[in-house]
């Protein structure tokens, strides 16, 4: 099972995101227990990033929003970058 570790300025970001959308509360913590107990669970929709994100994956949160992560495969770790729109 996948450990996720959260950094100081992605706690920043996801409290402000979760400010602005408290209503999505609930899906953000299915996500993230998701990324833990399966992260290959398919309503997570992740995938990998391309272009200038290429080293990151993108899990879903709904069909509007999405939490950026970066996969150590090999510690079987997950550490959250950013949250936002798919955009």
């Amino acid at each position: 099972m996948p450990k996720i570790i959260f950094t100081t300025g992605y706690n920043k970001k996801a409290s402000a995101f979760l400010e602005k959308h408290p209503e999505l509360i609930q899906q953000y913590s299915k996500t993230l227990k998701l990324l833990e107990i399966n992260p290959g669970h398919p309503s997570l929709r992740l995938h990998k990033l391309k272009g200038k994100h290429s080293e990151l994956y993108s899990a879903a949160i709904n069909l509007t929003y999405r939490i950026s992560i970066f996969f150590i495969v090999h510690e079987n770790t997950v550490i959250p970058v950013d949250i936002g729109t798919h955009d």
